[in-house]
């Protein structure tokens, strides 16, 4: 009986050198390797201070900022709740001062899956332009191509609709000023 508990003592220890150890020093050494701006969180520094993750949705309220979708962080809306059908009414209503007539851009009603998604669609970036340019007194045409060189294509040129990050575009405006 003793041979056995010590095979077992030995094949736990040594399996949890190899699983909690072992492997994830391998995973991570690869994942630095290959991915090393994903590998470190993709944060973004300023002045020597992180300002974010370009990979979380970030909140921005200022006429001068691009905004981003709606956040469902801290809530959960189903698809025939009340308080979601009103909470879309609202941001319509708020959009509608940025773009008038015509189709409103659904990511600028709806929240992503994750409620921190970091991107927007190019339509509902351009959207604002108008808004952003008059609260910084900037020409339109100028924050227009910056928005314009800030969009992304779909994941490794196939997966997705390009899209623009939204703390990387209202960090490089404020690099304009």
């Amino acid at each position: 009986m003793f041979k056995l508990i010590r095979q077992s003592v030995l094949s736990t220890l040594c399996l949890a050198v190899l699983l909690c150890a072992a492997y994830p020093m391998l995973v991570t050494g690869a994942a630095d390797a290959f991915f090393p701006k994903e590998a470190a969180g993709s944060l973004i520094l300023r002045d020597g201070a992180i300002v974010g993750s370009a990979l979380i949705g970030q909140p921005f309220s200022s006429a001068k900022y691009f905004h981003p979708r709606p956040s469902a962080a801290g809530y959960n809306y189903g698809p025939t709740s009340k308080a979601l059908a009103e909470r879309v009414r609202a941001s319509e209503q708020e959009l509608r001062a940025e773009r008038p007539e015509g189709v409103l851009p659904v990511d600028m009603l709806t929240a992503s899956g994750s409620g921190l998604d970091p991107h927007i669609s190019p339509d509902a970036a351009l959207m604002q332009v108008r808004r952003v340019a008059e609260a910084r007194g900037l020409s339109p045409e100028a924050v227009e191509k910056l928005v314009r060189g800030h969009v992304e294509g779909p994941e490794w040129g196939v997966w997705g609709e390009p899209k623009v990050n939204v703390l990387r575009l209202n960090l490089a405006l404020d690099e304009l000023r």
